[in-house]
């Protein structure tokens, strides 16, 4: 039997999976929204959603426990200014796809190492106190951008296509997957690497809903693609059980 935490991050099963995929596509929707349709550009849409994380951060990091909405919202606005971050970088820095991944990739690393060294662990289950909360956040704000370099990297710069890269992402994601119920390998390395490999997915698929017919999109507005999965996602925290993540679940960090 194992003994319940007080984590801040909820249980990693399935469901958990589903919302955060759901996100990360509302990632792309939304920032692409702000920063393209409503001309708010790079450098505002990712000033604006920094500012918007930052307050969402904080709220989540006083707060005594794990409260799913205002969890799951943190997790939107971190999404959200990645891609928006993403693409200030790759493209009016001029860095490019794989610069930017590159750096990005490295910062995650970094993140990783040193929240470890000072906490002697970076399981989700772990996180229940103000520091490794904090260092979760750096984390996922990295990996968030990190995705959505690497998702514009695979579909755009190897004109792949949305739809193609949303399947290679998918397949990374099979094979994480694989290794979890196959493998004794660190299910906290495995945890980290889906949330890498999540972004991506959700940013492809985020082109694929708006992308034109005639560039193999379903073509559908951003803000109407932006809606339909706010709804899913609310729809989802009504539905599918939200509790913490447990000391188990942080095994083999």
């Amino acid at each position: 039997m194992t003994t319940p935490t007080n984590s801040k991050v909820p249980s990693v099963a399935i469901w958990f999976w589903i919302i955060y995929v759901a996100a990360t596509t509302l990632g792309e929707t939304g920032g692409d929204l702000v920063s393209d349709t409503l001309n708010w550009g790079y450098l505002g849409g990712t000033a604006f959603f920094l500012a918007v994380f930052v307050v969402l951060a904080v709220l989540q990091i006083r707060a005594g426990k794990l409260h799913p909405p205002l969890y799951w919202a943190t997790v939107v606005a971190s999404t959200m200014f990645g891609t928006t971050m993403a693409d200030f970088a790759d493209r009016s820095l001029g860095i490019g796809y794989a610069g930017g991944s590159a750096l990005l990739f490295a910062c995650v690393l970094v993140t990783l190492a040193i929240w470890y060294r000072a906490q002697g662990t970076v399981a989700p289950s772990a996180v229940a106190a103000p520091k490794p909360e904090i260092f979760f956040w750096i984390a996922i704000t990295f990996s968030q951008t990190l995705g959505t370099a690497l998702g514009d990297w695979v579909s755009d710069g190897f004109d792949l296509g949305s739809a193609t890269g949303a399947l290679i992402f998918a397949a990374g994601l099979i094979v994480v997957a694989a290794l979890y119920f196959r493998t004794s390998i660190s299910r906290v390395s495995l945890f980290w690497a889906a949330v890498i490999l999540a972004r991506p997915l959700g940013a492809t698929l985020g082109d694929f809903l708006d992308q034109p017919h005639d560039q193999g999109g379903l073509g559908l507005s951003r803000l109407l693609a932006s809606a339909i999965i706010i709804v899913f996602i609310v729809a989802c925290l009504f539905v599918l059980p939200q509790s913490g993540a447990k000391r188990s679940e942080g095994a083999s960090a």
